[in-house]
């Protein structure tokens, strides 16, 4: 090869041999490969460091029970956080005091109504996931809201408002029944749609329960006799509300619960009614009268009692005697269990949380 190149030099008529083209094409080649495989491992070492960022999550409801801790979850997780609320809704004297929390926290007020769709396309615009924790009474109008996201049509992910009980696995009896039903609606109109969800089935809200043991009419849990509906062996579920709401911002940016439904069943938070009531009875070191209510009875009540008492019968009925919190296996086709794909997740355990009525 050196002979080859001093040869062109001194007679420049003479062309270089081929052997010495082609090692010269080789080595240039090899020294291309070479800047391309760096700066391709450059491109992808960075890629892997930067932190991916994370989806802007408008929240409606926000300040309502469940949403206050949606809203909470998601600007501790670090997620660009939107609340639409009704400009009526700041002269509200405790929702007012709440949304200034929401503004300490970083979170951004954007005004806008369910019957005002102009607004809530444009909210929707400025955002990745939709997370609705409406109210009973709003359920049905969550068809709007489908309509707004199907339009702005940017929407990664649509959390509808769930957050209990599974509604297309229950044996409930009216009202409650019927109130699923609405769900089991929006549920259908938003596949038909193609708007990609999270079904978020959280099961009973500790906070709503815990405190009183689910007795009616009083203000803490029972000291000396306590009602059981059914024979009490029926597993429930009980979640902590500030868990929910970590629970559920965690599924947002997860394929894994993509198009799927998001089931927490903490596995120390699964207890029967006598479970529960054992562990009541041996915080406050007492043996509690048992009042057991059978099934007959029970469904006789609620038939006789007026609202809101019978909805709080009729959800006994289907939780803690039909048992429709775990009365049926997961589909991992379909569904997936919290606790399991988030195990990093230190969620408050029933035992502990009734420590502080101790």
């Amino acid at each position: 090869m050196r002979l080859a190149l001093n040869m062109s030099l001194h007679f420049p008529n003479l062309k270089a041999s081929p052997l010495a083209d082609n090692l010269k094409s080789k080595l240039l080649g090899g020294l291309v490969a070479l800047f391309v495989v760096g700066l391709t491992t450059i491109y992808i070492y960075y890629r892997m460091k930067k932190p991916k960022a994370k989806s802007k999550i408008l929240v409606l409801g926000g300040t309502g029970y469940i949403g206050k801790f949606i809203v909470k979850a998601s600007a501790e997780a670090g997620h660009p956080t939107f609340v639409l609320v009704r400009e009526t809704t700041l002269s509200h004297p405790d929702k007012s005091k709440l949304i200034e929390t929401f503004k300490t926290s970083g979170v951004t007020l954007l005004y806008g109504d369910l019957s005002d769709h102009e607004s809530l396309v444009k909210a929707i615009k400025q955002v990745d996931v939709v997370i609705s924790t409406l109210g009973g009474q709003q359920i049905d109008d969550q068809v709007k809201l489908i309509a707004a996201i199907k339009e702005a049509g940017n929407i990664k992910r649509f959390l509808p408002s769930e957050f209990g009980l599974d509604v297309d696995h229950h044996n409930s009896v009216e009202p409650v029944a019927s109130f699923l039903a609405k769900k089991v609606k929006i549920r259908r109109a938003i596949e038909a749609e193609g708007i990609p969800y999270t079904y978020v089935c959280s099961n009973a809200f500790a906070g709503y329960f815990l405190p009183t043991l689910g007795q009616q009419n009083v203000t803490a849990p029972p000291k000396d006799k306590v009602v059981i509906l059914g024979d009490g062996n029926v597993k429930g579920v009980y979640v902590i509300e500030e868990d929910i709401g970590t629970y559920s911002i965690k599924a947002v940016d997860d394929p894994r619960t993509l198009n799927k439904t998001l089931y927490i069943r903490p596995p120390a938070n699964v207890l029967t009614f006598n479970e529960l009531v054992s562990l009541w009875e041996n915080k406050i070191k007492t043996t509690l009268q048992k009042i057991y209510v059978p099934e007959d009875q029970l469904l006789k009540s609620i038939k006789e009692s007026p609202f809101p008492a019978n909805l709080k019968l009729a959800l006994g009925h289907s939780m803690l005697v039909k048992g429709d919190c775990t009365n049926y296996e997961i589909d991992p086709s379909l569904g997936v269990e919290a606790s399991e794909l988030y195990p990093e997740v230190k969620y408050t355990s029933v035992d502990n949380y009734l420590n502080a009525f101790v």
